[in-house]
This record gives structure tokens, C-alpha cells and sequence, in this order.
């Protein structure tokens, strides 16, 4: 990687990490060999932080045949070795968690004090959790279901596992890919985002500082349509794992089908937001605001439909555009930001675009532009507000991926349900009420992977995480997510030594 100045000490103090290239495999830094370079920009400023040389297939295919070739050894290991392996890289990240929050917010640029107290705390987590986990890796124990013969089942990792990771959340989403893989016994080849490829390589270094074995963890950074779609149809990678749009996630099946891959897929999102005419309005608008704007609102789990019921929705509208409005935008690094950029200003362009489009036919309460000043150079845009729009129109069917919120009115629980319901996405969804039989109605009717209850965003290391409909297939985190990343063999023995004999005499007769 080349600095070309803007990755001042203070803002990323492990810049020097970096100085061997943009590529991880077999256990050390190497730079991609694709011919072309890209630069990672920090989006508070515009300006270039690193630039790299991005894979190109030979990469991949070393960085697979690295994998490949960890695998016996990896697989072989017992889950308490895999299980004090973890451990220690769970304490090698903890010592290495400012380096990590600042490599994130630069990178990003989301505030510093949402990468310190959320997204590396939460990685940390997530490692020793699944160090915990994998000693509980198990199959099922021998029984007598077949007369003279005993079954039972082994669980077993399924080798080189592919994974691609988005842009939003680097760090925890490497996570997410990476330890539940290694922990069942894969090793792995990881692609980040090529804008956001600097805590994932800081994350497989590491690891190997802990004590993985080299070729257990791989990065390879370059562009989804040559080093991505090059790994999803790799022959000897057995899994392939997404997170992105579902858009992106349909041409991943595509191309995995042709291998016959095990695949999972965790792709977009348009979470309803239901607040009941029971529910505390206050606390709704604050968590409305909160779930909307996480991450400026690039999470697929965000807020992004509010439906109210009709008593409150005057009030909740006044109340949730006034706490949009106390939002201050700034520097990631300031202490008093609350909200950073948007990842790039093509991004900005987009998310505006929508906006602009709906005040054709809706109302923008609150925000619905770029700041002006020292900000515009960045890719900020201002929590945004929208009312009066349809059901079917264009902000309320399609994922913004923005710091935009869209509130609608209904009047019967019946409609609340069926509006949250009518999108193609069935990630996440809040419901907002004091009575718990409604409340638990809600959680049966919603479709949708995680529906919380008077809460929306919080998630935690022992609780899957996935979607319904166009949403995806499986789940991350969590023991459920060892079922992704393991298959199961059924395993039967001949007790008497006889079976086998009678079994032939009853399907070709005495012979």
C-alpha cells in the first residue's frame, strides 16, 4: 500500500501495518497482482488515505490453495484447540481495539465513538464468543434406531469456505464471516469491500499473531465482478457466504449453483417500524431516530418504514422531526459528532435522488439535503424525515440505505401488520406497544428474521441474525450459525456381524 499523507498518526496509528500490501494469505501481507490500484477514501474529507493493488484470480487462487492446504491441519485440531486459539485472538484484538476504532471510522466514516463502544466491542465479543462455542460443537449420540444397528451423527466442517463481506460494517462483518467458519473446523478467503478493506486485513493479522495457523484466515481485496465472482465459482471452495443487496445476491446463487455451493446469503433490508396507539410516544420517537440513523442509516436493519397509528401519528411525526433536527453532523473524530458521512459521495448522490424524486409526491419534514460549509466536502446529508407517501411509491418499496425515515399512518392492527409485511424484504422489524398480547401478536405476524419490542437495533453475539423473503437464507452469529458452516454425516455400524448377509438375502434371495 502507498501513503500518500492523509493517514495522519493520530486518525491511524497503524498505517505502517500496511506498507507490505492490500492482500492477506498463507500468513502474511502481499500485494495483489491484478495490475490495478484502488485508494481507500476517507468520505468525512474526500481525501485519499491509502492506495493498494487490488487481486486479480491468481490471487484468489493462492489464497484458496492456502486454505485449502490449512485445512487438515485446522479441521484436525480438537475444538479445545480451536476453542484457546480463539481465546487468544479475542485478547490480541482487545489490546489492538483503539488501532481497530480508528482504522474503522477513517475508513468508513462513522463517529469514533460508535466504532470504540459498538462495532469493536462487539467483535471482541463475537470472538470469544464462538471460542466458547466451539468446544460445543457436536453431533448426536449413538442410539439403536435400526434393530441390529447402532447410528449416529457426525457434524463436520466443509473446507475451504468463500465469503464476501459489504462496506457498512468491515470489522464486524469479517467477524461474522470469519469465526463461526473457523471455529467448526473451515479455514477461509475472505473479500471485503474494496473501499473499506483495512480492518479486515488488520483482523487476519491478528489472528496470526495469535497463534492461527497461517492459511486458516485469508484476505483477498479487489473488485466483486473479477476477484468476487472468481471465488463464488471457485472449484475447490465448498461454501460460499454473501452479505450485500439482494440484487448482488441473486448473481452470487447464480454463479454458486453452477458448483453446487452450500450457500448463505444475508442481503437487504426495509425494516417496518410499528408503533401501536398504546406505546409510550417518546420513547418510540427516540427509538425511531436512533434505529433510523445507526451508521448514517447504511445498515440493513435500520429503521426505514414507521407506521403509526392514526392517534399518534401527528405527534410522533412533530416529536421524531424534532430530535432529527438536535442530530449533529461533524468530523468522525469529534468528540461531539453524532452523526458522520455517508460512504462515499456517490452514495450521498444516491440517497438524495431518492429524496428528490419523492418530493413529487410526499412531504420532507426535516432534512433533505447536504450541508453546506466545511461539510460538503465530505459525503454528509441530514437526517431526513418524509410523510405522505404510498405504500407502493418508491421511498417505502426500496432500500435508501440513508439517514431517511418514512412515516405512514394506519387505523386497525390488522392494516399496521399487513403494511409491515408489504415489502419484499423480511430482515428486521420493531413493534412499539405497552400491551403484551399485542405486542406478541406482532412478533408471530411480522415476517421477518428479528422482530424486537420497543426497541430496534440491539443485537448480541448469543442471538442469530438473518432474514425472511428477499432478505436471505441462514444465519450469522450465534450456535445457529454453526449450521451454515458444518454439514452432517450419518454414520451406521453392523452390531452382529450378520446384517449385512440378511440385508442381501431379503433384496436378491439366498445366492
Amino acid at each position: 500500500m502507498h501513503n500518500p499523507g492523509n493517514a495522519t498518526p493520530d486518525r491511524f496509528p497503524a498505517a505502517e501495518r500496511f506498507a507490505e500490501g492490500g492482500q492477506y494469505i498463507a500468513g502474511r501481507l502481499t500485494r495483489g497482482t491484478s495490475g490495478r490500484t484502488h485508494a481507500v477514501v476517507d468520505p468525512a474529507s474526500g481525501e485519499e488515505v491509502l492506495r493498494y493493488e487490488l487481486a486479480g484470480t491468481a490471487d484468489v487462487d493462492r489464497a484458496v490453495a492456502a486454505a485449502r492446504e490449512a485445512f487438515p491441519g485446522w479441521a484436525g485440531a480438537t475444538p479445545g484447540e480451536r476453542s484457546d486459539a480463539l481465546h487468544r485472538f479475542a485478547a490480541v484484538l482487545a489490546d489492538r481495539a483503539e488501532d481497530f476504532a480508528r482504522a474503522e471510522s477513517l475508513q468508513c466514516g462513522k463517529p469514533l465513538k460508535l466504532s470504540r463502544e459498538f462495532d469493536v466491542p462487539g467483535t471482541i465479543d463475537n470472538t470469544a464468543f464462538f471460542a466458547g462455542a466451539a468446544r460445543l460443537l457436536q453431533g448426536q449420540s449413538a442410539g439403536e434406531y435400526s434393530g441390529d444397528h447402532t447410528s449416529y451423527i457426525r457434524r463436520e466442517p466443509i473446507g475451504v469456505v468463500g465469503s464476501i463481506a459489504p462496506w457498512n460494517y468491515p470489522l464486524q462483518m469479517a467477524a461474522w464471516k470469519v469465526l463461526p467458519a473457523i471455529a467448526a473446523g473451515n479455514t477461509i478467503v475472505l473479500k471485503p469491500a474494496e473501499l473499506t478493506p483495512l480492518t479486515s486485513l488488520l483482523f487476519a493479522q491478528a489472528a496470526t499473531d495469535a497463534g492461527i495457523p497461517d492459511g486458516v484466515i485469508n484476505i483477498v481485496t479487489g473488485t466483486g465482478r473479477e476477484a468476487g465472482e472468481h471465488l463464488v465459482g471457485h472449484p475447490d471452495v465448498g461454501m460460499t457466504s454473501f452479505t450485500g443487496s439482494t440484487a448482488v445476491g441473486k448473481r452470487v446463487a447464480e454463479i454458486a449453483t453452477a458448483t453446487v455451493k452450500r450457500l448463505h446469503l444475508e442481503l437487504g433490508g426495509k425494516a417496518p417500524f410499528v408503533v401501536f396507539d398504546d406505546a409510550d410516544v417518546e420513547a418510540a420517537a427516540h427509538g425511531a431516530v436512533a434505529g433510523a440513523l445507526i451508521n448514517t442509516g447504511q445498515d440493513c436493519t435500520a429503521a426505514t418504514r414507521a407506521y403509526v397509528q392514526r392517534p399518534l401519528y401527528d405527534a410522533f411525526v412533530e416529536r421524531t422531526a424534532a430530535l432529527m433536527e438536535t442530530v449533529r453532523l461533524g468530523d468522525p473524530f469529534a468528540a461531539g459528532t453524532d452523526l458522520g458521512p455517508l460512504i462515499s459521495h456517490a452514495q450521498r448522490d444516491r440517497v438524495a435522488g431518492f429524496v428528490e424524486r419523492a418530493r413529487a409526491y410526499a412531504r420532507v419534514v426535516t432534512g433533505g439535503e447536504a450541508p453546506e460549509g466545511e461539510l460538503a466536502k465530505g459525503a454528509y446529508y441530514r437526517p431526513t424525515l418524509i410523510a405522505g407517501a404510498a405504500q407502493d411509491s418508491e421511498v417505502v418499496q426500496s432500500e435508501i440505505f440513508g439517514p431517511v425515515l418514512v412515516v405512514l399512518p394506519f387505523d386497525t392492527d390488522d392494516e399496521g401488520i399487513a403494511l409491515a409485511n408489504d415489502t419484499p424484504y423480511g430482515l428486521a422489524a420493531s413493534a412499539w406497544s405497552r400491551d403484551v398480547y399485542r405486542a406478541n401478536r406482532a412478533t408471530r405476524e411480522i415476517k421477518a428474521g428479528c422482530v424486537w419490542v420497543n426497541d430496534h437495533i440491539p443485537i448480541i453475539s448469543e442471538m442469530p441474525h438473518g432474514g425472511y423473503k428477499s432478505s436471505g437464507c441462514g444465519k450469522d452469529m450465534s450456535a445457529y450459525s454453526f449450521e451454515e458452516y458444518t454439514q452432517i454425516k450419518h454414520v451406521m455400524f453392523d452390531n452382529t456381524a450378520v446384517a449385512a448377509k440378511d440385508w442381501h438375502r431379503t433384496v436378491f434371495g439366498d445366492r
